[in-house]
This record gives C-alpha cells, sequence and structure tokens, in this order.
C-alpha cells in the first residue's frame, strides 16, 4: 500500500481561518482548478515515520522548513487512488513567493521519448476553508473539516 505524509499550514487570516495548500505540478493538473490543489505532502517507505516524513516532504515540495508549531494530528484518509494520507496540521506563516518547489521528471508527451521535468507545485496558496473545500483534492477535504473542528 502507498503511504503518503504532509503538514497543512493553518493561519488566523482576516476572514478567519486559512489553509495553505499546493497546486499539482505537471501537465495533467495544468488546465484544472478544482480537486488540483493539495496538502504538501509525499510517499514513505515503511522505514520512516509518518512525522518524520511529512517534515522532510514539507522541505522538499516548498524548500522551506516546515515550522516549529505545536503539530495537531488531523488522522489519515484513502484517497480514490487507493494512498493512505496522513497529516498533521501546524500554524504558521509563510510567503508564498518564497516557495522554491522540488521538481519532478516524466516522459512528456506521452511515448515522445522526451523527458520533462516540472514542478512538484506549480503555485502555493492561501485559502479560507470554504474556498479550500471547493478546490482541494475531494477526500483531503476531511483535513479542513477536522481542523476546523480542532478550532472551534
Amino acid at each position: 500500500m502507498r503511504r503518503s505524509a504532509g503538514l497543512l499550514l493553518f493561519r488566523c487570516g482576516d476572514d478567519g481561518l486559512e489553509v495553505l495548500l499546493g497546486h499539482m505540478g505537471g501537465p495533467f493538473f495544468a488546465r484544472r482548478d478544482a480537486g488540483a490543489w493539495t496538502v504538501p505532502k509525499g510517499e514513505y517507505e515503511a522505514d520512516e515515520s509518518a512525522w518524520d516524513a511529512a517534515r522532510r516532504e514539507f522541505t522538499e515540495e516548498l524548500g522551506l522548513a516546515p515550522p516549529d508549531g505545536a503539530a495537531v494530528p488531523l488522522g489519515e484518509v484513502r484517497q480514490s487512488g487507493g494512498k493512505l494520507v496522513t497529516v498533521w496540521a501546524v500554524e504558521g506563516d509563510l510567503d508564498p513567493a518564497a516557495v522554491t518547489p522540488g521538481t519532478f521528471r516524466m516522459e512528456w508527451p506521452p511515448r515522445s521519448g522526451r523527458i520533462e521535468e516540472f514542478p512538484e507545485l506549480d503555485r502555493v496558496r492561501w485559502f479560507p476553508l470554504a474556498e479550500a473545500r471547493d478546490v482541494i483534492v475531494r477526500a483531503q477535504g476531511a483535513f479542513l473539516d477536522r481542523l476546523a473542528e480542532h478550532s472551534a
């Protein structure tokens, strides 16, 4: 089973609770908005703890160190492709313009023999919770609900 772990950064903005989401990079998501935003996260192997992987992936995906605030466990969800995702919420603030995303390589266009490099996340943005629910990967919406319950 594929496992992934991540950190959901949150802050209190002018319109209430806001979360930091990243738009998935690469050609498959380039023209999509709804369902194309995600918690910064990534896969890990059995010899690494989910917490360590979440912190490592935050750095790899955003190019910034994760904040040192208290972590709020938001549990797990299973995404439609079967991947099990574990997330913690951490209060913090960062400027999306400071993000330097990691990259991945894939053959593009398909069957062309050309290998292209794409950013893991091509945009990073703060969203009010209600707006985040409209754009986040469907299964990850549960993390927003759990954060809202914790913050109430």
